[in-house]
C-alpha cells in the first residue's frame, strides 16, 4: 500500500518530473496486487472530482487541494462514495479557509476580530444574532469584542470556549483541541467533561477521550504561528507532524503507533517544514523519506 500510494501521488505531481511512466509499468506488472491498489486510488480521486465541483458551485470559492485530500484517504483506507466524502469534511462548505501557509485576518459582524492560521477553516453562526462561530479546523487568535450581556463562543468540535470578551488561542488538529486564554477568564467545557474556567496566561488541552489537561502556557510560544515561527515543547510526535502537515503540500504519515508519543522539543521556521522534518529525524530514532513533495514517510529505526 506504501508503493501504490507513492506511485499515486507522483503521477498526480508530473509537473515536478517525479514521474517515470516506465518503472512505473514495471511496478503495475510485478505483482497482481498492484494494479488493484492504484485503481483503488484512482476510483477515489475521481469521486472526489464531483465532490469539489459541488463545493465549488455552493461558496464559489477555490475548492479544497484535491491532492492532499486524496492523499489522506488513500491512507487511511477509505472506501465509501462522495456523499460520504462531503459528510465528513464539513469545513468543505465553510465561511472561510487559508491555504497552505495562508494567514487570513477577519472583522466579524459584531466588531470582533479573528486571525486564521494556515490550512483552517471557519464558520459563522446560522444567526446573525449569536456572537458564535465553528473552528472546523487548524488555528485561530480571537479578539472578541466584551459585551456582558451577550458572550462570544467559538465551538471547536466536541469544546467549546465562551467569554465576554478578550483574546485567546484556539487550536483543533483532528480530535484535539487547545485553548489557550491571553486576556480574560474563558470557561471551557467540552462533552462528559465539567466545565474549566481557563485564566489568562493557562491552557486546557482536549486530546481523544483522556480527561482535559489544564496548564500554564508559555503565550509567546503559543502565538509564534503569527510571525511564521512553531514551536513544541515536549510535543508527542504525532501532533508534531499533524502540525507540520498544515504548512506543507502533501501528507506526512506516521508507519508505527509506537512512535507516536516520541517526545519534540523545538522551534521551527514555519516556511521550512523539510528542515524542521530533517532535524526530526536526526534527532529521533525514525526514519524520515520523502517520496515525492506530495507524500513523507515516518517509520522507527
Amino acid at each position: 500500500m506504501e508503493a501504490a500510494l507513492a506511485w499515486f501521488v507522483r503521477s498526480q505531481d508530473g509537473a515536478h518530473g517525479s514521474f517515470d511512466q516506465g518503472a512505473f509499468e514495471a511496478w503495475l506488472a510485478a505483482d497482481p496486487a498492484h494494479p488493484t491498489a492504484f485503481a483503488r486510488a484512482k476510483a477515489l480521486w475521481d469521486r472526489f472530482d464531483v465532490v469539489s465541483e459541488h463545493a465549488q458551485g455552493r461558496r464559489k470559492r477555490p475548492s479544497p487541494d484535491r491532492r492532499k485530500f486524496i492523499v489522506g484517504a488513500v491512507s487511511m483506507g477509505l472506501a465509501g462514495g462522495g456523499a460520504a466524502l462531503v459528510a465528513g469534511r464539513p469545513d468543505l462548505f465553510a465561511d472561510f479557509r487559508t491555504g497552505t501557509g495562508e494567514r487570513l485576518a477577519l472583522t466579524l459582524p459584531d466588531g470582533s476580530r479573528v486571525e486564521l492560521g494556515s490550512d483552517s477553516a471557519l464558520s459563522l453562526a446560522d444567526l446573525p444574532e449569536l456572537r458564535r462561530v465553528v473552528l472546523h479546523r487548524g488555528q485561530g487568535f480571537v479578539e472578541a469584542r466584551v459585551e456582558a450581556a451577550r458572550p462570544f463562543s467559538l465551538v471547536a468540535g466536541s469544546v467549546t470556549a465562551r467569554t465576554p470578551g478578550g483574546s485567546f488561542d484556539v487550536k483543533r488538529l483532528g480530535d484535539s483541541v487547545t485553548v489557550t486564554t491571553m486576556t480574560r477568564t474563558v470557561d471551557v467545557d467540552a462533552d462528559g467533561y465539567r466545565e474549566l474556567q481557563v485564566e489568562p496566561g493557562w491552557q486546557a488541552r482536549y486530546d481523544h477521550s483522556r480527561p482535559p489537561l489544564l496548564t500554564r502556557a508559555d503565550l509567546p510560544d503559543v502565538i509564534a504561528w503569527r510571525q511564521d515561527r512553531i514551536v513544541f515543547r515536549d510535543t508527542p510526535l504525532r501532533l508534531v507532524a499533524a502540525e507540520l502537515e498544515r504548512y506543507r503540500r502533501g501528507r506526512i504519515i506516521l508507519l508505527s503507533d509506537t512512535i507516536g508519543d516520541l517526545s519534540v522539543t523545538a522551534a521551527f521556521d514555519a516556511r521550512r517544514t523539510r528542515d524542521a522534518l530533517t532535524t526530526i529525524g536526526e534527532t529521533l530514532p525514525i526514519r524520515v523519506t520523502e517520496f515525492t513533495q506530495l507524500l513523507t514517510l515516518i517509520r522507527p529505526l
